[in-house]
């Protein structure tokens, strides 16, 4: 458009005109140039600053990546160091590990086979004790070896709880019969009589039994027998005036003692009605027991007159030391006596002494010479200097009593 304007300006312009435009054209032209290049030099200026700081940029990028790596490297070798550490401390406190538990597992194997031989031990004892059993089993089995086995444990407890002498085993009453045990009572009491035939194997078919009616008929069956025993022993062994009016029936077991107190009471009661007193091992030797300390009462009763003359003894001995320590005390008193006559003494003395070094000596004479107050007859000068020298030598002794 503006070409266009120039062109219809030059056409109607004179050559004045158009040199006139023309020069303005060129004065355009090189200002427009002068700005392309101010433009283009302030863009140039720009984008050398640009690259200049991109430049900058670029350097402390490159010194920071350095420092970085340098930075990276020296953490890279502490790591490494760090980790050859770690891994040394760990392969050695693994290898501690692994001997302990190594030392730990041969121990362990030790005493596990230790406990072995325990148990291989024990195992012995118990097959022993199988055997053992089963021989009790036999014995028990047998109606006589049965009884003396339940007896042998009435004669042992007996026999630990008193004294030989005062009990007899299988002794005859005036009825012929043979208790197991008679124990004498203190005081000429007739003696105690002591059964252990317990009808055992009564009980054993009872535990035995199968079904509810073989158990229901065993424990019938033991009642029975039970009662039948108490009955005898009432009648053979409770003799008026011969024995006690009470007799015991030793049951050689604690639980059969306790199963007959649980479901037979009855027969307890009937026991008890018959003067006849079940007793257990634990319960005869509380018994027993009892008779020993009667026993000993009655020893001590019977030694009572012994014992008085021993204490009239006592009493003597203790008069006369009674009167020897009177005795002694009289003599101490006068010993105290006797040492303060000696202070007494001792003080005279001691006073004596001073009064021996406080003594005063006096010259008589020399004074008087010196002073001239002697008168002097004529004639007798040398007699009177005689006088002097006699009377200068002597002295006078005072003795200052302090009493």
């Amino acid at each position: 458009m503006i070409l266009e304007t120039l062109e219809a300006a030059l056409r109607t312009a004179g050559p004045l005109t158009i040199g006139v435009l023309f020069l303005l054209a060129c004065v355009f032209v090189l200002g427009l140039v002068m700005l392309v290049r101010q433009a283009s030099n302030r863009r140039e200026r720009a984008l050398q600053r640009q690259l200049e700081t991109l430049v900058r940029a670029q350097n402390e990028m490159q010194g920071r990546m350095a420092t970085m790596s340098e930075l990276f490297g020296s953490r890279q070798a502490e790591l490494n160091a760090a980790l050859g550490s770690r891994i040394d401390g760990l392969s050695q406190r693994i290898g501690t590990t692994l001997h302990q538990q190594n030392r730990s597992t041969h121990e362990n194997l030790r005493r596990l086979q230790e406990r072995l031989a325990v148990i291989d031990a024990a195992q012995n004892n118990i097959q022993s004790l199988a055997k053992d059993v089963v021989g009790l089993q036999a014995i028990l089995s047998n109606k006589q070896t049965r009884g003396a086995f339940g007896q042998g444990r009435m004669e042992t407890i007996i026999a630990d709880a008193l004294p030989s002498g005062s009990f007899r085993f299988q002794g005859t009453l005036s009825n012929n019969t043979r208790p197991d045990c008679l124990i004498d009572m203190p005081n000429d009491a007739p003696p105690l009589v002591i059964d252990a035939k317990f009808p055992l194997e009564a009980w054993n078919a009872m535990r035995d039994a199968e079904t509810e009616e073989a158990q229901r008929a065993a424990a019938q069956r033991f009642r029975r027998d039970l009662e039948t025993h108490i009955r005898d022993i009432s009648k053979k062994y409770l003799l008026p005036g011969e024995t006690q009016d009470t007799a015991f029936l030793f049951v050689p077991s604690e639980s059969i003692f306790a199963d007959i107190h649980e479901h037979y009471e009855a027969t307890v009661q009937k026991a008890h009605t018959a003067r006849v007193v079940i007793v257990s091992p634990t319960l005869l030797l509380l018994s027993i027991q009892v008779v020993q300390a009667v026993m000993k009462d009655q020893r001590m009763r019977e030694q009572a007159h012994l014992i008085q003359g021993e204490v009239a003894n006592l009493m003597g001995d203790l008069t006369r030391l009674n009167d020897r320590v009177e005795k002694l005390q009289s003599h101490f008193s006068q010993a105290r006596q006797d040492v303060e006559q000696i202070r007494i003494s001792t003080g005279k003395l001691a006073r004596r002494g001073e009064r021996i070094s406080a003594l005063e000596f006096e010259t008589k004479g020399t004074d008087t010479a010196l002073s001239g107050q002697r008168p002097t007859e004529a004639g007798s000068e040398t007699g009177a200097h005689d006088k002097d020298s006699d009377s200068f030598g002597r002295m006078k002794l005072r003795i200052v009593d302090e009493d």
